[in-house]
């Protein structure tokens, strides 16, 4: 029975480039058809990087006027409307984190931990999270991007590649680096405790 439901909601359903075609031309169904297939998914990966509710909807406030205006000026996707939203999203916190002079990256403690874990695990848990948040800052924005985007969104490389427009290599390389970096970091943090 979902595999009927399925079927039949594709087939009513525009594709990706229909969809995209009916946007440019500014048809208000489609543009809806957009925002609620897109918004929650961005505000919670606008909220899982800055940690802040009001600043997670203004992150999906100001991607949505963004992309407004961009097709009011015949501009917009290309092909690919989820990635196209996830740079304006990216870009928009990228210039948070720019005009903060306090660079702190907020990670969603609740979802991370567990509510019957003893005391002393959770504040093992909430003392890693923060020794991550603190390695994350020191991350050029493109890495903290595939990290976000990997390991708190659970994307394959495939898919960040298409939302960065970078080569799956270059994903993997980013990952490794920032990984590398958080690594070092973290260590150095122990050290001092």
């Amino acid at each position: 029975l979902s595999c009927l439901s399925s079927y039949i909601y594709r087939k009513l359903m525009p594709s990706n480039e229909q969809l995209l075609n009916q946007a440019r031309n500014l048809d208000e169904n489609a543009l809806t058809e957009i925002y609620d297939t897109y918004n929650l998914e961005l505000y919670k990966y606008a909220y899982r990087i800055l940690g802040d509710q009001m600043q997670a909807e203004d992150c999906v406030s100001e991607t949505f006027n963004r992309f407004l205006n961009a097709l009011h000026k015949g501009k917009g996707p290309k092909d690919n409307i989820r990635a196209y939203l996830y740079r304006i999203a990216h870009n928009w916190i990228t210039d948070q984190f720019k005009s903060k002079s306090n660079k702190t990256i907020q990670i969603d403690i609740e979802q991370f931990s567990s509510k019957e874990k003893l005391p002393e695990i959770q504040v093992h848990d909430n003392l890693s999270l923060e020794r991550v948040r603190l390695a994350m800052k020191n991350l050029t924005p493109d890495q903290r991007q595939v990290i976000a985007l990997k390991f708190f969104e659970g994307w394959n490389s495939k898919e960040i590649s298409n939302i960065m427009e970078k080569p799956i290599g270059a994903i993997k390389s980013l990952q490794y680096r920032a990984i590398s970096a958080m690594k070092k970091l973290i260590s150095q943090q122990i050290k001092e405790v």
